[in-house]
């Protein structure tokens, strides 16, 4: 039976890399050897003949050698001379010779007297040149000269040097050519080692198609995740960023290099990019954005940075807020059916008593009173999603006795608010005022009168969300100071105006700039995010939101925001609530 051959994986990048580097090393010092062999062989010949016509034409020009040549016997002096400077310059051979060709020197003294071998026509003419020629002593390269006596050649003079010898010399220098070359290459080798481990450190020993796979995998998850995904390198750059990043930031394309430092993002948001500890699941508030914030550093044998992820709780957050008001309603509901039972238990005893017209007053007064907050709300905001959720906030503050009031100026005309602002953000400007409100102005009720405030502690309980004030006059002990907040919603000239006012403690001025920053509060931990949605849900729409103190003392926020639709409303006198 066979089994299929394992797979072989290929080799990793770092070694594919390693392997080339060492051919491309290996080939460029051959080639260098190459090169500088070449040229070291043509030095050395350029060199020997050089050497070989200075002798011979240091011989050709000399006095002695002319005056020789006039002698019977020219052999007898030129011998020895040509010896000596063929001793002295190294080279192989000074032949003086006749212009017959005849040899009057030789290294060898059985050659004198026989013919020169090689070429002597240009020499006779006057030249002198150079050849490559084999002779007596093998292949060498010579240099052939005239001797001139008074105007006419008496002679030639032939020095040269063996190729053999010059083929020494470079073998010698190829030698020390191949030491430096060796030595070039395990240098190289051992460099291109070094280098190619720590990037397989790096690639983690990973080939050029993982590496590819990897990236084209890291790339689809960072932009198909639809959390924001930072990178920040250690000195707290942006490394990378994906698109829903980038969105949920508030960043331009070019954000990658930048500093956190540097990114105009706020205090708190810029805080926590930059801290060096874990954070998990931090909500923080952008221009336009609530978002989820964790960090996690990215450690190794040293800081490397910060891994950051977003997600946008923007939606989650504005449904949490209409939940607890929907919670909210829910109570007032209990609480109110408990009333209404209460009140009917008391019409029937009535009619049992035969006490009738009694029992009649009694039920119609409880529903004028429950039908004035709801008239004058329902004829003053026609804006649905408004006049419910100014009747919710009443029926929630008069659980807590709170009164709430409808300004006399405030008209919004059905339609006037028409597509410009969303429903949903009305409700988190409008409701997240009117719970401070309800929450400053329980509080000093509370402090004022020395006792809890409960369901319906200065109000008289009304149905329907009814809002009906305390009895007034001195307040003493058992008795709870009036507590009021007062709502001003009107649309006129292409604005709508927002006005929420309460008879409570007010913001120490100290604090008034702090008051919209997320996690202020005056009530504990675990709270101050109201105002800080009201002040991105105002910037979301291009208004303003302004802080000041109320004509009751307590605090006043205005909110002015522009209506596309410029709708404008005449402005009306109505009862405020009783």
């Amino acid at each position: 039976m066979r089994f299929p051959r394992p797979r072989t994986r290929p080799r990793s990048l770092a070694g594919q890399l390693f392997a080339m580097q060492v051919v491309l090393v290996a080939a460029v010092v051959a080639g260098c050897a190459f090169f500088a062999y070449v040229s070291g062989s043509g030095q050395a010949k350029e060199t020997a003949t050089r050497q070989v016509t200075a002798a011979a034409l240091a011989v050709a020009d000399s006095p002695s050698v002319r005056e020789a040549i006039r002698t019977p016997d020219p052999s007898a002096m030129l011998q020895p001379y040509a010896e000596k400077v063929r001793a002295d310059t190294g080279i192989a051979f000074v032949t003086i010779m006749s212009p017959q060709r005849v040899r009057w020197t030789h290294p060898d003294t059985n050659r004198i007297g026989e013919e020169f071998l090689g070429h002597t026509a240009r020499a006779l003419r006057g030249e002198t040149f150079t050849e490559t020629y084999t002779g007596t002593l093998g292949p060498s390269i010579r240099v052939v000269t005239p001797v001139r006596d008074g105007g006419r050649i008496t002679g030639l003079v032939s020095a040269g040097i063996t190729v053999d010898r010059v083929s020494s010399q470079v073998r010698a220098q190829l030698g020390a050519l191949g030491l430096a070359a060796g030595g070039a290459l395990a240098l190289g080798g051992i460099g291109t080692y070094v280098i190619n481990a720590r990037l397989r450190r790096h690639t983690h020993g990973m080939n050029a198609a993982e590496l590819s796979r990897m990236h084209d995998y890291h790339q689809a998850t960072l932009y198909a995740v639809r959390e924001g995904l930072l990178m920040l390198d250690g000195q707290r750059r942006i490394a990378l960023i994906n698109d829903a990043g980038r969105e949920l930031l508030g960043l331009e394309p070019g954000a990658v290099g930048r500093r956190v430092a540097e990114l105009d993002l706020p205090a708190r948001l810029t805080g926590a990019l930059l801290a060096s500890e874990e954070r998990v699941d931090e909500l923080h508030l952008t221009a336009d954005r609530v978002i989820v914030v964790s960090t996690r550093p990215v450690v190794g044998g040293e800081q490397r940075g910060t891994v950051v992820t977003l997600r946008d709780h923007t939606e989650l957050q504005a449904l949490s807020g209409e939940l607890d008001s929907e919670r909210g309603f829910t109570q007032a509901l209990r609480s109110q059916a408990h009333e209404a039972a209460n009140r009917l238990h008391t019409v029937v005893s009535l009619i049992e008593l035969d006490r009738a017209e009694e029992a009649v007053g009694f039920a119609t007064a409880e529903l004028e009173l429950a039908q004035t907050l709801t008239d004058r709300v329902v004829g003053a905001v026609a804006e649905p999603v408004l006049a419910a959720l100014l009747l919710g906030k009443a029926a929630q503050a008069n659980e807590r006795g709170v009164e709430l009031v409808l300004a006399d100026d405030s008209l919004i005309d059905d339609g006037a608010l028409h597509t410009t602002l969303p429903h949903r953000d009305l409700v988190t400007i409008l409701g997240n005022l009117i719970d401070n409100a309800v929450d400053a102005t329980s509080e000093a009720a509370t402090d004022a009168s020395g006792t809890g405030t409960g369901a319906g502690a200065g109000t008289t309980g009304t149905g329907a969300g009814a809002s009906v004030p305390a009895q007034r006059g001195a307040t003493g002990p058992g008795r709870t100071a009036r507590a009021r907040v007062t709502v001003t919603a009107l649309a006129e000239e292409g604005e709508l105006l927002l006005r929420v006012a309460d008879t409570g403690a007010g913001i120490d001025p100290a604090d008034a700039a702090e008051v919209f920053d997320r996690g202020w509060s005056t009530h504990g931990a675990g709270r101050g995010i109201g105002l800080a949605l009201v002040q991105q849900a105002v910037h979301r729409n291009g208004g303003t939101v302004a802080l000041d103190r109320g004509p009751d003392g307590g605090a006043e926020f205005t909110v002015r925001l522009p209506l596309a639709g410029g709708g404008h409303t005449t402005r009306t006198t109505k009862e405020a609530t009783a």
